[in-house]
């Protein structure tokens, strides 16, 4: 899941050439897309076929494109204007990028006006932003930032958001089922008890992935990662501007690097934040993801024992885990308030992992079921971290739709069971949720592909990376893996285990990220001795509370915008 829920190993690298061991090769270098992976001429006049990173193995006849289209900018919904609301406008992009004369397609954006007066030689342009998913719709991120960024900069950069194409406020609009029916509570336990119950899964996965090819056959074979990024230069081209800056966040991050490689020329400042492993796209990623979120679950459980006097569940990490696998037995077998059975119950506690703020609440809910009988507290936490609405399956969709296509999937089930088994004996907390959550790509309709071919350029200018060195959604070594892929990225380690750490509070990031927007060096020098290059401290760890908030910690807003 670059759960990411998801979801963004074994083998490094094992999907980057070929389909997993034993299976054919899908995804020829030499399909459309591909070949559209070389488009990095200048958009306005004309496309430039050219060899995408070596592999497309034939050069195209350069075809014109239409004209640059204009943006009309309206007021974002009915509230009253001022100078700092938001802006929206719909953007038509080609539905596939290697026939620009087709049917388009439209992107819907957002965009927060820099506050200066005056947009002179001190305009630093457009920073262009990502939430990640992939399936997260965008807009609302260029409200975050904006806010964020300092005064001095929030006068100089247009801040730009967009909701990826089939995602948000984005026509067409991915939908494969109806959320209340397919996400009602509770949902079958994820760990399945026998063979029986296994396949019973499997089919559901199979309905999900039937319905998505009966209600989306238009869009699906053209909703990738290089599509988005194709649709991020159309973007830079109808905004004016020759450059752009780019913030993304979780899959924002390897979108931002597949841009990188695709139109280098076109970067000004790229940053990175909570960085996917692109050597591991997707398959790999998950698993390592799996364990990774386990990881951080006993973190979480380790941080209960501490604070013991407060949840009284225990006061060593075995006793919290302990109790904590109880409950989950518990609403295995009854389900709290009808509603928090097993799925739902790993989803709620899937939160912790993107964030520790949510953690006093998150251990209050614990307590109260746990030493009380309470199930309002857990009730309350599913409809506040978990429930999937219309929004959140249009999200699913979105996902399953990029990272299915992507890259190749094993489409034997024999490798998916071996593999979550074998991870599930040390692994437990999500090793089979995440499993099921993918499962799809089993069985989609439009086979994956060979991944991208990320890689840097001298050309590029510098570029910040941030990652937070327990971060489960995006585990460390995927960033140090990027860093060895960009000759001139700096890579900020935080201490930390927060899926996102710019823009949420620490100082010492932030001040690394804002002073290299202002001048776009990275300012530090590149390290050969260790993986990263500077390192910031994490915030403190939240005080325990006894019972949950009455309103979502601010310290959550980030994570909340990164998990769909």
């Amino acid at each position: 899941m670059v759960v990411l829920v998801g979801v963004a190993g074994t083998a490094e690298g094992a999907t980057r050439a070929a389909a997993p061991p034993g299976e054919p090769a899908t995804g020829a270098a030499g399909t459309a897309e591909h070949a559209a992976a070389g488009l990095a001429g200048a958009p306005e006049h004309g496309i430039s076929w050219i060899r995408a990173g070596g592999r497309t193995p034939f050069a195209l006849t350069p075809t014109a494109t239409p004209p640059r289209e204009t943006l009309k900018w309206r007021p974002c919904g009915k509230k009253a204007r001022t100078a700092a609301s938001p802006q929206c406008a719909d953007l038509r992009v080609p539905l596939d990028p290697a026939r620009p004369d087709g049917e388009r397609i439209t992107l819907a954006l957002s965009r927060f006006r820099a506050t200066g007066a005056a947009r002179g030689s001190d305009h630093l342009g457009v920073l262009l932003v990502n939430p990640g998913g992939p399936g997260a719709a965008g807009r609302s991120m260029a409200g975050h930032v904006s806010a964020k960024l300092p005064a001095d900069l929030a006068k100089r950069f247009d801040v730009v958001g967009f909701d990826p194409r089939g995602v948000g406020g984005s026509r067409p609009r991915l939908s494969c089922v109806s959320p209340d029916a397919y996400f009602r509570a509770p949902r079958p336990d994820h760990e399945p008890a026998d063979a029986a119950a296994e396949n019973r899964l499997r089919q559901r996965a199979k309905r999900y992935a039937d319905a998505c090819r009966a209600k989306n056959a238009r869009l699906l074979p053209h909703t990738t990662t290089v599509n988005t990024a194709h649709d991020m230069d159309a973007i830079r081209a109808a905004l004016g501007e020759d450059k752009i800056s780019y913030l993304g966040y979780s899959y924002g991050s390897y979108l931002g690097a597949v841009y990188a490689t695709l139109y280098p020329e076109r970067v000004r400042r790229l940053v990175l934040d909570s960085v996917v492993d692109p050597g591991q796209v997707w398959y790999e990623s998950n698993m390592r993801q799996s364990e990774a979120f386990d990881a951080r679950h006993r973190d979480f459980l380790a941080w209960v024992a501490r604070n013991h006097r407060t949840y009284r569940l225990g006061d060593t990490l075995a006793k919290t885990s302990a109790a904590w696998y109880g409950m989950r037995k518990r609403v295995t077998a009854r389900p709290a308030a009808g509603i928090v059975g097993a799925r739902e119950l790993t989803d709620i506690y899937t939160t912790g992992g993107y964030s520790d703020a949510v953690w006093p609440d998150l251990a209050a809910a614990f307590s109260a079921y746990v030493r009380k009988a309470q199930a309002q507290p857990l009730v309350k936490a599913y409809e506040r971290f978990a429930k999937v609405g219309v929004g959140g399956e249009n999200s699913y969709a979105g996902y399953l739709a990029n990272e299915c296509r992507d890259a190749a999937w094993p489409r034997d089930w024999r490798r998916w069971h071996a593999d979550t088994a074998r991870l599930h004996r040390r692994a437990p907390f999500l090793a089979w949720v995440n499993t099921w959550y993918n499962a799809p790509c089993a069985v989609w309709p439009q086979p994956g592909r060979r991944p991208f071919d990320v890689r840097g350029s001298h050309r590029l200018p510098p570029i910040l990376m941030f990652q937070a060195r327990r971060d489960p959604a995006t585990p460390f070594q995927g960033a140090v893996r990027m860093r060895e892929l960009f000759p001139t990225a700096r890579l900020i380690a935080e201490t930390g285990g927060n899926h996102g750490v710019t823009l949420s509070g620490n100082t010492c990031v932030d001040k690394h990220l804002t002073d290299y927007l202002r001048d776009g060096r990275a300012g530090q020098v590149r390290r050969t001795n260790t993986a990263w290059d500077a390192r910031c401290e994490a915030l403190p760890a939240p005080k325990p509370a006894r019972h949950m908030s009455l309103e979502l910690p601010r310290r959550l807003e980030l994570a909340r915008l990164l998990r769909r």
